[in-house]
């Protein structure tokens, strides 16, 4: 008796919470505009750093954005591959030849530094980097051509040791590449601006970390990172661990959403949503709030309170639809029509529920198990 009483309460109450989280969020969310010129500013040596492996659809526009940079000074754009038979390496040189004013050199080295591939592919990649200024970002990321001249500003700015930028969906083919963009832009991306505008997030997202090359030794170079699954989180814990600001920057770029099927979208964001659990637990659990919707239906489903039920359902599903044009006008995020948003609130909470069912994960088709603070064992 006294746990039906208990559930009779408490999923409405947290519908309601999730409700207000979401109306809140909406409140929060800002335009995005990049950080204006300072008279006589200096162009510092950038290096774009790009770990690549294997050349998933949109990898050529991807890249190509980072050849068409609008920066006035030395840019080194260097890509890295683990095997000379890595199909990325054709589409690399390809946009070399498109654009020979470009400095653009590539590193092929699969000589394995840790347990994380991606890590080591920068380690391997370091030593050929020129740059004074690096900027990471993974490769499915696409920028605009002031991506670099505005990162650069930011991390000229009073107590910054690094620079990352949030990104939006961008469905590459198909409906499962929509879906997982829709998850990226009205769950993700809304979340993220929420914590940090409220000082509850203190994000890092490898869509691209800007940093100092001396920040980066003071931290102990990329090596520190090479057997963490959340490679960019613990890059980012490091820099502020040495007293440094993390900046959210001002920038949005481009996450291209290319996957294929059912299968590969619930593995790729369960990976996501087990690596947070596995960092921040509390936080984690917490977040249950950010499903209104879900959590609405599972109400009405239990409690069975019939119009009140129903108007739970309605508010959920009217601030959620609110979050989501707010994120469009705020960020330009287009992902996916409105009407599937219910649908891709549903898999998100499903994907949320099996994050506290085991800790492995499937990363470019190998299953890791993970350890305490996300350090990595392949199976």
């Amino acid at each position: 008796m006294f746990i039906a009483t208990a559930i009779h309460w408490l999923l409405p109450a947290l519908a309601a919470a999730g409700i207000t989280y979401t109306a809140l969020a909406a409140l929060l969310v800002r335009e995005h505009s990049p950080l204006a010129a300072a008279p006589g500013e200096l162009h510092p040596a950038v290096t774009l750093l790009k770990p690549l492996c294997g050349a998933q659809p949109g990898l050529e526009e991807d890249l190509r954005s980072y050849f068409r940079q609008d920066y006035r000074g030395s840019l080194q754009i260097l890509c890295g591959v683990q095997t000379r038979s890595d199909p990325a390496l054709a589409v690399v040189k390809k946009l070399a030849r498109d654009f020979p004013g470009i400095r653009a050199d590539i590193v092929v080295d699969g000589t394995a530094r840790g347990r994380n591939p991606k890590v080591a592919n920068l380690i391997n990649m370091f030593p050929t980097a020129t740059g004074d200024i690096l900027l990471l970002s993974d490769s499915d990321i696409r920028v605009p051509t002031h991506y670099v001249d505005t990162l650069v500003r930011e991390l000229r700015l009073p107590g910054v040791g690094a620079v990352t930028c949030p990104y939006r969906g961008f469905a590459a083919d198909g409906w499962w590449s929509r879906l997982e963009a829709m998850g990226i832009d009205y769950g993700f991306l809304p979340n993220a601006m929420t914590g940090t505008a409220l000082g509850l997030a203190a994000p890092c997202f490898g869509a691209t970390i800007g940093l100092r090359r001396d920040t980066l030794a003071e931290i102990g170079g990329f090596e520190a990172l090479s057997d963490h699954l959340a490679d960019d989180y613990e890059l980012g814990r490091a820099v502020r661990a040495k007293g440094y600001a993390v900046k959210l920057s001002s920038l949005v770029v481009q996450h291209t959403c290319t996957e294929p099927s059912f299968r590969a979208l619930f593995r790729h964001e369960l990976r996501w949503a087990r690596t947070i659990r596995l960092l921040n637990g509390i936080g984690h659990a917490g977040s249950v709030i950010t499903y209104p919707v879900p959590l609405a239906l599972i109400a009405s489903a239990v409690t069975e309170q019939g119009s009140t039920a129903l108007a739970l359902v309605g508010c959920a599903v009217g601030v959620r639809l609110l979050l989501a044009w707010r994120i469009r006008n705020g960020t330009g995020a287009q992902s996916g029509p409105l009407w599937l948003l219910p649908l891709r609130d549903v898999l998100s909470f499903v994907v949320f529920l099996a994050s506290f069912l085991g800790n492995s994960v499937y990363w470019r088709g190998t299953r890791y198990e993970t350890e305490a603070r996300g350090l990595l064992v392949q199976q």
